[in-house]
């Protein structure tokens, strides 16, 4: 989307779809100004994510309660964390989607500290193992900047796929409307400027459905910046919390829940 730089910022309706950890609540049409520029997420809102540990907290007293969710058969769901993360941080998502019925992976490469070219031919492996493995396309859940990667893996292999879901991921707006850019590029010191045009190369959702789950509360990405383009194969949902705590948010969980049981192998009703 293109705008006279002179002009008022542009009025978009965008659908949201507000999450409980049980249900999902009723859809709304929600107007906000998107501009040329996004910016990063305020100093509260960064501060704010310290709120993260305590939603941690609440996880390990209560889990993230998924036996009230519907279960899966045995579909095949693979994970990707965030810049910076582990397999350990999303271990409370993966968990409780194993409890529900899934066959669920960790990507198994360590930190996330950016994409390369080796880490690129291991995910495209992974994926097709797991595809041949369980005869099924594979549902995707990334968050941040696993999400990036996950939009991406399906865009390249839609026939390995079964669905995208994003967890605050960067993937509108723009590539600098973050807090963490600095961070990455201190651990990918060669990595060029921005390059604006394929970023927004990347905008469109790749053929497969593509769900976008956001919080405003988001200190690490702009929240206009994590949703979808509308579109038939694209929804965007929000939820309350923190960014760092996406992985171990019960409204996550249920999004994802029950988008997963609308249909069990290729994730479309």
């Amino acid at each position: 989307m293109r705008h006279d730089p002179g002009a008022a910022p542009a009025r978009v309706m965008t659908k949201v779809v507000t999450a409980t950890p049980v249900t999902m609540g009723a859809e709304k049409y929600e107007e906000f100004a998107m501009t040329e520029k996004p910016s990063a997420p305020s100093l509260g809102l960064l501060l704010g994510e310290s709120r993260a540990m305590l939603a941690y907290g609440r996880y390990l007293l209560r889990g993230l309660g998924h036996r009230q969710l519907p279960a899966g058969n045995g579909q095949p769901v693979l994970v990707l964390p965030g810049f910076g993360a582990s397999d350990a941080s999303t271990r409370p998502l993966r968990r409780a989607l194993t409890r529900l019925g899934y066959n669920v992976y960790g990507w198994a490469q360590g930190t996330n500290l950016g994409m390369n070219s080796k880490r690129k031919a291991m995910l495209v492996s992974q994926l097709q193992a797991i595809h041949t493995r369980h005869g099924q396309p594979v549902a995707l859940i990334g968050w941040s900047l696993g999400g990036v990667f996950a939009r991406e893996l399906a865009r390249a292999y839609p026939e390995r796929v079964s669905q995208v879901f994003t967890l605050g991921s960067p993937i509108n707006g723009d590539p600098e409307a973050n807090n963490v850019t600095s961070l990455f590029n201190l651990f990918n010191p060669k990595r060029p400027p921005p390059d604006r045009e394929a970023f927004e190369a990347r905008i469109p959702a790749p053929p497969v459905p593509c769900t976008a789950i956001f919080t405003k509360q988001d200190g690490i990405v702009s929240w206009q910046c994590s949703q979808e383009e509308d579109g038939p194969l694209t929804d965007n949902v929000e939820v309350q919390g923190t960014h760092v705590g996406l992985p171990w948010n019960p409204q996550v969980l249920a999004a994802i829940a029950e988008r997963l049981a609308r249909c069990p192998e290729t994730g479309n009703e």
